[in-house]
């Protein structure tokens, strides 16, 4: 199978017969060099162009503002990455299921382009709000984003942490971060107030089945209770019901995601009553059931996690270091 000329038009390489770089002719015609070699812009298509220090850019990308380095990076299916304790870690951590911001940046780089518009759902302290600011700054462009959370303790650390952080980023030099539009309230009413279409990008962290209302034990000495809010039923919810719920929510929030628009969902599976639960695999197929086309299973190792001897020595208990990243599409 012969190449096709065309696959290498993006990083064509200036070399001498002997294969070897010739740095001189680079220098001569004043042409870019990415990762030691040079790119020949006068052979790109009219649909590229080149980014300095980040590649190729091909302008019929729907997807988002990536090169194809970038893109190609950004295929893999695992997210192996500590991402530092900043950006007001210890008032976030206030929240017991809150995510890196720069963890949402990622997500939200992947599945949007700049200006367009991002919906949390469940938006917590406000990782994916925050992820969306930081892309002015740390990525391809600002997005806007709107969050819905029910608990006002959230709502209200999100603008502390916004205002704590910004004043760091004033003291450093650095521009402030773009505030987001966080609205108090059940998702299930706030998203009728949204107009058919608007959502280019819906990326959230779920709450978990009735984990908010269970003493979370560690061994017979310590124990401690969620920080997350509970749901609204009185007694715990059944697995079932959770599904049905997270179930309804997302056939409503299926209008108000543009047509082909993404969806990204956090979700963790989770070892309860000596079986494991595999959370993930079950939502998924709820929101297939729905709508949703699903296009992908994205997994975010932190190596940063604590392990601990669950079971020892009678029974293999995993140590939960993943999450699930549940990405789907609005086909």
């Amino acid at each position: 199978m012969t190449d096709d000329p065309a696959d290498h038009r993006q990083s064509r390489l200036f070399t001498t017969d002997e294969g070897d770089f010739d740095e001189e002719r680079a220098k001569d015609d004043s042409l870019p060099v990415e990762d030691g070699e040079v790119v020949d812009t006068g052979e790109l298509a009219d649909h590229q162009r080149h980014v300095e220090g980040r590649g190729i850019y091909d302008e019929r990308n729907r997807v988002n503002d990536l090169t194809g380095r970038e893109w190609k990076f950004a295929t893999k299916s695992v997210i192996p990455e500590q991402y530092p304790p900043d950006f007001q870690h210890e008032l976030r951590s206030e929240h017991g299921g809150q995510k890196p911001p720069r963890l949402c940046l990622d997500i939200v780089q992947r599945f949007s382009k700049a200006g367009d518009l991002v919906l949390d759902p469940f938006a917590g302290v406000g990782g994916t709000l925050h992820g969306a600011s930081l892309a002015e700054y740390e990525g391809t462009g600002l997005r806007e984003a709107i969050g819905f959370e029910r608990t006002q303790e959230w709502v209200d650390l999100y603008h502390e942490v916004l205002e704590q952080e910004n004043a760091e980023r004033e003291a450093r030099g650095e521009g402030a971060l773009a505030g987001q539009d966080m609205r108090h309230g059940d998702c299930a009413e706030l998203v009728d107030e949204l107009e058919e279409g608007q959502i280019d990008l819906l990326c959230t962290d779920v709450p978990y089945w009735d984990m908010d209302k269970v003493e979370q034990t560690r061994n017979e000495k310590e124990t401690r209770e969620s920080k997350l809010d509970g749901f609204d039923a009185d007694d715990l919810q059944t697995k079932e019901d959770w599904l049905d719920d997270m179930a309804a929510k997302f056939e409503q929030f299926r209008r108000v995601v543009k047509e082909n628009g993404y969806v990204v969902v956090f979700i963790g599976d989770m070892y309860r009553e000596q079986s494991y639960h595999m959370l993930s695999s079950e939502l998924a197929a709820r929101l297939v059931d729905v709508g949703y086309t699903m296009k992908a299973n994205l997994v975010w190792y932190d190596p940063s996690k604590d392990l601990h001897v669950y079971g020892y020595p009678f029974s293999f208990v995993p140590s939960m270091v993943h999450q699930n990243i549940l990405v789907f599409r609005n086909e």
